[in-house]
């Protein structure tokens, strides 16, 4: 990310966040979430895989490359995040949460 004069990003986090949530609701219109991981059923390595899912939480039929740039970008504005585990991105209010987490209770 650049950064200002000052040192400072020329972008705050959250901007980006906001942002990505944006640029895929209009590459994916209709969705809600996108749960990400580096479990792909149809692959014995790890390797990117995305579902995306409506406001009604069915899953949305995308193509490959649809879901493929979908999870990289994802992956990128949050490179902290531990991708072996399952995370949800929430297009509505622009956040990630591991799914494990959510499933079991224990918060967001």
């Amino acid at each position: 990310m650049l950064a200002m004069p000052s040192g400072t990003p020329a972008c705050p986090a959250t901007g980006r966040q906001h942002r990505l949530a944006t640029q895929l609701a209009d590459m994916i219109p209709g969705a809600a979430t996108i749960r990400v991981s580096l479990t792909d059923p149809k692959q014995t390595w790890p390797h990117l895989h995305a579902i995306v899912k409506d406001e009604a939480g069915k899953t949305m039929e995308l193509g490959r490359p649809t879901l493929r740039v979908a999870a990289r970008w994802i992956v990128r504005v949050w490179p902290e995040a531990d991708c072996t585990r399952p995370h949800t991105f929430d297009l509505a209010d622009a956040t990630l949460t591991r799914r494990d987490l959510i499933v079991a209770g224990r918060g967001r």
